[in-house]
């Protein structure tokens, strides 16, 4: 019986894949800032609930210890916990760039480099690192979270071709949109006056674009993390959900400056916005 460590277990995706982990037949880690409020997962011998701060190394470390005295070992981790923020660049404090940073880039790296040894010395194990899909197309208004979120995708493929010889697979997991998750409620104190008034038309027309177009779901993303946890392909880089996959295949299609003026086209301001 294989054993996953999944960070960020609170809500969202971190909820929908460790409970997706248990359905499979899995032992799962389920970790999270605060387990004492622990979500609501299925009761089981299989699950062990721990905290784990991604910005506090003696908690990933702890967490780490805790899991393979639970369950002797752990196959794979996936570094899901992360923090969103929306809003116009120039507004941004820099103390709301460090936070985000210190969560989404070096928390994310602080745990990878934890538990790297161990899979090291086994010769087996998959980091699989959740991004987005700002990570295929960045979006506009929300250029902070996308520059942490590009760093995790060049330091996981950097660290698949460092791992390899090892037998460590690492895998990127690109989730699209989701309005179901609490991206805006639990970041909205963060987001407080982050669109001026000159970028209120622009900000409206996008999020109108997002609530008219295709979207993700939790569900997508749960699904995603098992594919890229159990596949031993060389493939790097697993869209997740309808969204995300549309804007691979955009991406793809479209290079240079057909790229851009793709890009410009669908998020470019309006005239009248």
């Amino acid at each position: 019986m294989k054993t996953v460590l999944v960070t960020g277990c609170s809500s969202g995706y971190g909820l929908a894949t460790a409970a997706h982990f248990l359905e499979q037949g899995w032992n799962v880690v389920a970790t999270m800032r605060a387990p004492q409020k622990a979500p609501s997962l299925p009761t089981s011998e299989r699950l062990s609930l721990q905290r784990l701060d991604v910005t506090d190394r003696d908690s990933i470390d702890e967490a780490i210890r805790n899991a393979l005295a639970a369950f002797g070992g752990i196959d794979v981790l996936v570094n899901n916990a992360g923090i969103g923020l929306f809003g116009a660049f120039e507004a941004t404090p820099d103390r709301t760039i460090r936070e985000v940073f210190e969560t989404n880039t070096f928390g994310v790296m602080a745990v990878a480099q934890a538990i790297v040894p161990y899979f090291r010395e086994r010769r087996a194990g998959t980091l699989v690192n959740v991004t987005s899909s700002v990570g295929i197309v960045p979006m506009p208004l929300v250029s902070v979270y996308t520059a942490s979120k590009l760093a995790i995708e060049g330091f996981t493929e950097a660290l698949s071709y460092e791992l390899a010889a090892f037998g460590v697979r690492t895998k990127i997991v690109q989730p699209g949109y989701a309005p179901t998750t609490r991206f805006t409620a639990n970041g909205s104190e963060r987001m407080s006056g982050l669109v001026p008034e000159a970028y209120g038309p622009y900000a409206d027309q996008l999020l109108r674009g997002h609530a008219a177009g295709k979207t993700s779901s939790e569900l997508d993303v749960a699904r995603a993390v098992m594919l890229a946890a159990t596949d031993e392909s060389p493939r790097l880089r697993y869209p997740a959900g309808a969204d995300a996959e549309d804007l691979a295949a955009m991406r793809q299609a479209s290079r240079g400056e057909d790229y851009l003026a793709t890009m410009r086209a669908i998020v470019g301001p309006k005239s009248g916005a």
